[in-house]
C-alpha cells in the first residue's frame, strides 16, 4: 500500500480532451488550411471583422477569446493571496523568473535562432518577417499561464490553494507589466507597436474578463456557496472553452493558410526557441527553488508556471497589433502546437527527480 501510495502523483493523467490537445491543434490546422484555401474571399471577409473601422480587434477572434478567458478568470480566488505571506520563497523565484527571465530570454533566443541563424546566416527567412516572428515569440513568453498551470499543479501533486495564488499575483501583475515590457522587447527588436492599440488589448483581453470574472465570484459565491460555483456552475463552462479554442484555432490557421502552404518548414523553426525557453525556464526556476529550500509542491507549479504560456491572450494581442495574417500571430499559435507535449515532459521530469530535490530539505 505504501508503495502505491509514493507513486500516485506520476500516474496522474489529464482527461481526454487536454491529453490530446496536440492531435486537435493538428485537426484545427488541417481543417484551418482546407477553410482558407476553399473559401478565401469568405475567410478574408471574416479576417477584416473590426469592432470600427481602425480598431484592429477582429470580432470574431475576440468573442472566442473572451469565451476561453472570462471562465479562466472565474476560477482565480484573490481571497488566498494572503495565505502566501507565510510561504514567500517559491513566491517570489516564480515571479523573478516570470517578469525579469522568462521575457528577456524569449528575446534573446527569439534573435539568436530566427534572426541570427535561420535568417542572417542560413537565409531561410527574410529579415522583416523575423522580426515580426520574434514580436510573436515575445508577446507569447510576456505573458504566465493561467488556466493550463492547474493541470500541470494536478499532475505534479502541487499545493493546489499555493498554485491559485501564485496565479492570481501573476494576473494582477499582468495588468500593470504585460504592455511595458511587450513594448520594450519588441521595440528593441524593430518593430513598431501602436501604444494605443496595446493598451486597448490590456484592457480588452486582460482588465475586463479579470474584473468581470472576480466579481462574478463573488457575487456568486455569496449567492449560491461555494460548493454550488465549483460544482454546478463551473462545469457549465468547460464545454464552451473547449469549442471557443478549436474555432479560434480554425480560424487563425485559416487565415494563415497561404503562409503554412507557402512556407510549412516554418512551424518547425519557431518552435526551437519556444522548446528551449521552457526547458531552461523550467530548470532555473526549479533549482533555485531547491537551493532556497523550497518545498516540492510548491516548486513544481512553480516551475511550470515559470515555462508555460497564456498562449490564448498571445494570440489574441498578436492578431490585434499585427493582424490575423501575420508572422507574429502565426508565432502565438505554434506555441498551442508545444505546449502539452513538452509541459508533460517537464512534469515528468519534476516527479521522477523528487528524491533528489527533497534531498536538499534534509538536515
Amino acid at each position: 500500500m505504501t508503495a502505491r501510495t509514493q507513486v500516485e502523483p506520476s500516474e496522474k493523467q489529464l482527461d481526454f480532451f487536454e491529453r490530446y490537445l496536440s492531435i486537435w491543434v493538428l485537426v484545427c490546422m488541417v481543417a484551418g488550411i482546407v477553410l482558407g484555401k476553399v473559401f478565401p474571399d469568405l475567410t478574408h471577409r471574416v479576417s477584416q471583422w473590426q469592432f470600427g473601422q481602425g480598431s484592429q480587434v477582429n470580432v470574431a477572434i475576440a468573442v472566442l477569446i473572451w469565451l476561453m478567458i472570462y471562465p479562466m478568470m472565474l476560477k482565480i480566488d484573490f481571497g488566498g493571496l494572503k495565505d502566501v505571506a507565510r510561504k514567500p520563497k517559491g513566491l517570489i523565484i516564480t515571479l523573478v523568473i516570470n517578469w525579469l527571465v522568462k521575457p528577456f530570454s524569449m528575446a534573446f533566443l527569439g534573435w539568436v535562432f530566427i534572426q541570427v541563424i535561420f535568417s542572417s546566416w542560413l537565409g531561410w527567412i527574410e529579415p522583416a518577417t523575423a522580426k515580426n516572428y520574434i514580436a510573436g515569440l515575445i508577446i507569447l513568453a510576456a505573458a504566465p499561464c493561467t488556466a493550463m498551470v492547474f493541470v500541470w499543479s494536478y499532475l505534479t501533486d502541487g499545493d493546489g490553494p499555493y498554485t491559485l495564488a501564485q496565479v492570481a499575483i501573476n494576473d494582477l501583475i499582468m495588468v500593470f507589466a504585460f504592455a511595458p515590457i511587450v513594448m520594450l522587447l519588441v521595440g528593441v527588436s524593430g518593430v513598431h507597436i501602436p501604444g494605443n492599440v496595446l493598451f486597448v488589448s490590456v484592457i480588452v483581453f486582460i482588465v475586463i474578463p479579470l474584473a468581470t470574472g472576480a466579481l462574478s465570484r463573488v457575487v456568486l459565491i455569496k449567492a449560491k456557496g461555494l460548493i454550488w460555483f465549483d460544482a454546478r456552475f463551473l462545469p457549465k463552462f468547460r464545454p464552451v472553452t473547449i469549442f471557443a479554442l478549436l474555432a479560434m484555432l480554425v480560424l487563425i490557421f485559416a487565415f494563415q493558410a497561404e503562409n503554412i502552404l507557402s512556407r510549412w518548414s516554418i512551424v518547425l523553426l519557431l518552435a526551437v526557441p519556444i522548446l528551449i525557453q521552457v526547458y531552461f525556464n523550467s530548470g532555473l526556476t526549479y533549482g533555485l527553488m531547491r537551493l532556497f529550500r523550497v518545498p516540492h509542491n510548491i516548486a513544481t507549479p512553480g516551475s511550470l508556471i515559470g515555462a508555460s504560456n497564456f498562449f490564448e491572450l498571445a494570440v489574441a494581442v498578436a492578431i490585434t497589433l499585427f493582424g490575423p495574417t501575420s508572422p507574429a500571430a502565426l508565432a502565438t499559435v505554434v506555441g498551442v502546437l508545444v505546449e502539452v507535449p513538452v509541459m508533460l515532459s517537464v512534469c515528468r521530469l519534476c516527479m521522477r527527480s523528487r528524491p533528489w530535490y527533497e534531498q536538499s530539505q534534509k538536515g
